[in-house]
């Protein structure tokens, strides 16, 4: 890795640092991670994943992504807001996943709010989209020091208690700001990445 915090690929790509060398983290780095998306159950499913991803590595949760969206019906917040006890029971045996009973009810707590959230504001990504910062507050550089500084900003810790206000769980600053960055609303691709632009 070099002191600006990219790394070239096997492929003589140059890339942001965490992806490594591992072909299913740089196909996320290079396809989706900075991507600005804007579609409901994309979004609310990588909210919930980003939950789940609490005190462990993304990559761990990248290989079981497949699993999740077939243990949570592909994150449709529809179905999860009525998801029972039989369904956390479920949940809770299926090695597939993260098997954490306070992320899966959180899960299924945020599907309700989630629907609550489109009646409010007309849809998630509307919502989500609205704390998009200004790009004059964000850093003129952006390099491994910088970035590696910033664990949360003021739009991801205005987003967690703008989402707790309306009864969200697991959705801390730093939860919040890793959701911004992979959905685009913020653009972390370092300087010099083949992705920044």
């Amino acid at each position: 890795m070099s002191d600006k915090g990219l790394l070239k690929g096997t492929d003589g790509k140059v890339r942001c640092w965490w992806c490594g060398d591992d072909p299913q983290y740089m196909r996320y780095h290079d396809e989706e991670w900075g991507k600005p998306v804007r579609d409901d159950r994309a979004m609310f499913e990588k909210i919930c994943l980003e939950g789940f991803q609490s005190g462990l590595s993304w990559l761990t949760i990248l290989r079981k992504r497949e699993n999740f969206r077939a243990a949570f019906d592909h994150f449709d917040h529809n179905k999860v807001a009525r998801y029972t006890e039989k369904d956390i029971k479920r949940l809770l045996q299926d090695a597939g996943i993260v098997r954490h009973r306070g992320k899966i009810e959180a899960v299924i707590n945020n599907a309700a709010r989630a629907i609550e959230l489109k009646k409010e504001a007309g849809s998630l990504a509307e919502f989500f989209w609205s704390f998009e910062p200004d790009p004059k507050s964000r850093p003129k550089k952006m390099d491994y020091k910088t970035l590696t500084s910033m664990p949360a900003s003021e739009a991801s810790t205005a987003l967690s208690k703008a989402l707790k206000k309306r009864g969200w769980k697991f959705v801390g600053p730093t939860t919040c700001y890793a959701f911004m960055q992979s959905m685009g609303i913020v653009n972390d691709h370092l300087d010099g990445c083949h992705s920044r632009k």
